[in-house]
């Protein structure tokens, strides 16, 4: 199943008189892919349609549709765990690795989920981490957390600075 897939079919099961624009509007498509989408999932007997007025209809998920939307649901939470499982063993890697150079306060850069594990795993381990100034950077780049020394690329920087002023 296609995320279009599932996002139709999750959609769905939240309001079964949603409209086909409706349905448009929240998933960013148009009405036409809709309509399309909307009688494919009827074809392989994962929603079912009914006329309510003339010119509506409302949609119920089979209970085919229901266990696939179930499975796709487990898939998702299952792979959600395996990121954050990642991200934790890294977060406390990189913890344990401040710790042991005697760090006790860091430059948190990154505004992500594991930007957000490694502020709370560092918490957890007595290291502060703050949004200003110190003397390490901690960078959070896709799934990976990298460990500078802020004074190493200030010195740097000066000296890039002094270089090509002359």
């Amino acid at each position: 199943m296609r995320d279009y897939e599932f996002q139709l079919l999750d959609a769905i099961a939240d309001n079964p008189t949603v409209t086909q624009a409706g349905l448009a509007a929240q998933l960013g498509v148009a009405v036409g892919s809709i309509n399309w989408y909307i009688k494919r999932m009827v074809a392989k007997g994962y929603v079912k349609a009914t006329r309510m007025h003339r010119t509506r209809l409302k949609y119920h998920l089979t209970p085919e549709g229901v266990a696939l939307l179930g499975r796709r649901t487990a898939e998702y939470m299952e792979q959600s765990l395996r990121v954050y499982r990642k991200l934790r063993r890294a977060a406390m890697e990189t913890a344990v690795d401040i710790q042991s150079k005697g760090i006790e306060c860091v430059l948190l850069q990154g505004d992500s989920d594991a930007t957000d594990i490694l502020r709370l795993t560092l918490l957890e381990h007595g290291v502060i981490s703050t949004s200003e100034s110190a003397d390490w950077l901690v960078r959070c780049v896709g799934h990976d957390y990298y460990l500078e020394s802020c004074t190493e690329m200030r010195a740097n920087n000066r000296m890039h600075q002094s270089g090509s002023a002359t």
